[in-house]
């Protein structure tokens, strides 16, 4: 998790009572956006956010629903507007980022970024969002985001806006650590036989992977400030007692057989040239490829920091990018 992203990573905020407070210590921080304290608490730092809207003004509209109440899991619905009402359409099934602790899909970024794709893609995009680190380490990321493809098969006969949805044309994206959601989401589909969808495709936008082993950038003079905060994410993270070679860490820790490498879906990697994660990304595409999956590619963006769509939502950079999700999803 670079440093230069920490901007946007804020989702709500968890008072602390000073008479608490004052006999705590803080053990993790990214200054103004999260705060974690020695008694297990967590102060996270309220963001912009928009609210669903059902007008359509910008080709789309928005809704929230309720994925599991008892967890809770939640997620934001975008419909685009159609005259095609006969046709079946794709479901990309969106997974926001924040190094696994903090994030929500009802930022701005992440609303008007999904809902301008879902126009241009011409796609139901389902934006989940999961229980967060350090309250709930991983693996409960995964089995969070995983029911959302429970809820998309089993609500398909009663929610309105799935009317059109073809279930055999469910994709998987999300940026930085919802790339890595993505990664293990398509994993358990594979697995589960009674999954009821079928994963055609996953996009990752410069996921969030790590292991033991220091990349070049990781290592590179004027790293440590990056290096630091990027630590700190995972060991909020990770299980207790894990390291960096932990599976949902590590992409190549995971215990797959041959059969189950050929029914992983086509991939398409998008990474940022400046983006200190960079590395980890190429990596990750290099070993699906050695695997033997078939349709994977990697595009860069030049010039461009991680998560710039976020940031930069109406930008040249993110239209070009939403273009391009848009070609690989209407090509498979």
């Amino acid at each position: 998790m670079s440093s230069q992203i920490n901007i946007f990573l804020a989702v709500q905020e968890l008072p602390t009572p000073k008479s608490r407070a004052s006999k705590m210590s803080m053990v993790a921080e990214a200054p103004g956006y999260i705060q974690v304290f020695s008694d297990g608490s967590v102060k996270r730092f309220a963001s912009e956010v928009a609210p669903p809207s059902i007008e359509s003004p910008n080709g789309y509209k928005s809704k929230d629903v309720i994925i599991d109440p008892s967890k809770p899991v939640t997620a934001r619905m975008f419909l685009p507007d159609t005259s095609e009402a006969a046709f079946q359409v794709p479901v990309l099934v969106y997974f926001h980022g924040g190094g696994f602790s903090i994030g929500s899909t009802t930022w701005l970024g992440y609303h008007y970024f999904l809902g301008d794709l879902s126009v241009a893609s011409k796609s139901i995009v389902l934006s989940v969002d999961y229980r967060l680190a350090p309250e709930n380490k991983l693996p409960t990321a995964y089995d969070d985001c995983y029911s959302a493809l429970d809820w998309v098969s089993s609500e398909k006969s009663s929610e309105p806006w799935l009317e059109r949805a073809d279930l055999s044309r469910v994709f998987l994206s999300g940026d930085s650590a919802g790339g890595n959601i993505a990664h293990q989401v398509a994993i358990k589909a594979i697995r589960d036989k009674a999954c009821r969808v079928k994963i055609k495709g996953l996009l990752p936008i410069h996921p969030y992977f790590g292991s033991q082993r220091r990349t070049v950038l990781e290592m590179a003079d004027g790293a440590a400030t990056d290096v630091a905060m990027n630590d700190m994410f995972w060991r909020l993270s990770l299980p207790d007692g894990s390291d960096r070679d932990y599976y949902g860490c590590n992409f190549e820790k995971v215990e797959m057989c041959n059969e189950e490498w050929r029914r992983f879906p086509a991939v398409v990697v998008y990474v940022a040239e400046l983006d200190f994660l960079k590395e980890r990304g190429v990596t990750y595409a290099e070993f699906l490829q050695k695997k033997g999956v078939k349709g994977v590619s990697l595009v860069e963006s030049e010039g461009e920091s991680h998560v710039y769509h976020v940031f930069r939502p109406e930008s040249e950079a993110t239209r070009l990018l939403q273009k391009q999700m848009s070609e690989f999803i209407n090509s498979h």
